[in-house]
């Protein structure tokens, strides 16, 4: 019988939000725990619940001076931690700690046998710098867990995959010199769209140049669209060999989120998560952690994430 996928829950990660109006809420979570529910997988799904990251790990990829801020805006509970997307509300230090926590747990649950797979619905938070907020995105969960996985597991090359609408420059910045963090990234062209990176001549730096994949889409852009896209980041990672997948799913690229212009369906997660399974069955021993990122229509989110946890577990 195939190993369950590891699908993470629990208040924990629930409560990383910023609470009406903003568009990044606490109810997502539940959401797409809802819309999970009943598509009948659980005999392939197996839920684990969050854990806290601690300062230790988070100094894995932030610097210290930006943990010490967001400790202590986090307590004095106003203003943002950044230019005015990313509240400083009282508990966000505890609430995003967490977040990063649970993606280290999925990633030491994979690295110890437990799974191939697993998917962290509140998670990706790719826009956070090694230095500061961004975007919704207070730490890079992703940024930290390759370089865990380095310092932990010694797995040293990773591969990040994103087809969130938003570039994820935070993880390409924050190893834009780094050749063995094998970046592909599938956003709306930012010319249109925050953060307004990600152009295809953003290939890396000094000894990485060249090893980065940026692939900008023009505002409407479809499925078939993303198909042909997709066509180069398959070949990318095929010649890349990865030993470990992280992917960010962000669902505010399908069509009628309110902040975006990308048309995908819900196929289009599916499709990747799909292919991205075969990759690491063939390159990484199965190894892959897939985390929900961004998605501001809930009935997107809800069945986007949805279909990628659906492909990890018909992919065995």
């Amino acid at each position: 019988m195939s190993d369950p996928v590891l699908v993470y829950k629990g208040e924990a990660i629930a409560a990383y939000g910023f609470g009406d109006p903003h568009p990044f809420g606490i109810d997502r979570h539940n959401v797409f725990h809802r819309e999970l529910a009943e598509a009948d997988l659980d005999g392939g799904i197996r839920y684990e619940t969050p854990r806290r990251a601690s300062v230790d790990e988070l100094l894995l990829f932030h610097t210290a001076d930006y943990i010490d801020k967001v400790s202590r805006m986090s307590q004095e509970g106003k203003g943002y931690l950044d230019e005015g997307d990313t509240p400083a509300l009282p508990g966000i230090f505890d609430a995003a700690s967490d977040v990063v926590g649970t993606t280290l747990a999925a990633v030491d649950a994979i690295m110890h046998g437990d799974a191939k797979r697993a998917f962290v619905p509140i998670a990706g938070l790719h826009h956070a710098a090694r230095d500061g907020a961004a975007g919704f995105c207070v730490f890079n969960d992703l940024g930290v867990a390759a370089e865990y996985l380095r310092h932990k597991h010694d797995v040293q090359r990773v591969a990040y995959v994103d087809i969130d609408a938003h570039h994820g420059d935070g993880m390409f910045y924050g190893f834009e010199d780094d050749r063995d963090l094998i970046f592909a990234d599938i956003h709306e062209d930012g010319r249109y769209l925050y953060p307004g990176t990600g152009a295809a001549e953003e290939t890396g730096t000094g000894r990485a140049r060249g090893t980065k994949l940026n692939i900008p889409m023009a505002p409407g852009a479809d499925d078939a669209e993303f198909r042909m896209a997709w066509r180069r980041v398959e070949a990318y990672l095929d010649a890349a060999q990865p030993e470990f997948i992280l992917f960010q799913c962000g669902a505010d690229s399908l069509e009628g989120d309110p902040i975006t212009h990308l048309c995908y369906t819900e196929q289009a997660h599916a499709d990747a998560a799909t292919t991205l399974c075969l990759l690491a069955d063939k390159h990484c021993e199965g190894r892959i952690v897939g985390t929900g990122g961004g998605g501001y229509n809930r009935e997107n989110l809800a069945r986007a994430w949805t279909r990628v946890v659906k492909a990890f577990v018909d992919a065995g």
